[in-house]
């Protein structure tokens, strides 16, 4: 990265500045990536082993095909998702609150007797098929925030602070040398003088 800057003492007390901001800022970067990335790592876990879940509750239903040709499944419904918000790492994140279930109302007597048992695994995998979207839609927020911060910490860990470092020194180095020629220069004009005086 190219910065801009003159060689001149404010220049180099801006560049200090912004250097220092970047510096203090970097810590931080570090601490919300690595807390992200647990977070990411978490989800996805979390994510994982609900699809399990699903997958064994849909091999469980399996046994009871011919039956669930019976069953119908408008009986249970969805009526209402909760969705809650809340902050991981400075990022707002969706958390899975109430399911609210409506179960319509059917014939206790004209009906098998699993109907009941039947809502309840309907109710249970429709919980777990919601769970895991959340758990899903989580890991792809944080993971993208984890991705910016990341490039943020690239940034300025290998590109920004360098510069600046290396701009500051530029400056120092040439204001250095401007002085010493300054020195010199007066030096030279003194030993003139002093021998002026003595011709």
């Amino acid at each position: 990265m190219i910065t801009k800057f003159q060689y001149n003492k404010i220049s180099q007390i801006q560049l200090e500045k912004q250097l220092k901001i970047r510096l203090k800022a970097l810590p931080t970067l570090k601490n919300k990536e690595s807390a992200l990335r647990l977070e990411v790592k978490r989800a996805r876990d979390k994510a994982h082993e609900l699809d399990q879940r699903i997958i064994a509750g849909t091999q469980e239903l399996d046994q009871f095909m011919k039956l669930w040709a019976e069953f119908d499944p408008s009986l249970v419904q969805i009526r209402k998702v909760e969705i809650l918000t809340r902050k991981i790492a400075g990022v707002q994140v969706p958390v899975l609150g109430e399911i609210d279930y409506e179960i319509k109302d059917y014939d206790l007597f004209s009906a098998p007797s699993w109907f009941l048992d039947g809502t309840v695994l309907v109710k249970s995998l429709a919980t777990l098929q919601i769970e895991r979207d959340f758990f899903f839609r989580k890991m792809q927020i944080l993971e993208h925030v984890r991705k910016k911060t990341t490039q943020k910490v690239n940034l300025y860990e290998k590109v920004q602070i360098p510069a600046y470092e290396d701009s500051i020194l530029k400056i120092k180095r040439f204001l250095e040398d401007e002085e010493n020629l300054s020195k010199a220069g007066q030096k030279i004009l003194k030993n003139r003088l002093n021998q002026e005086a003595t011709a």
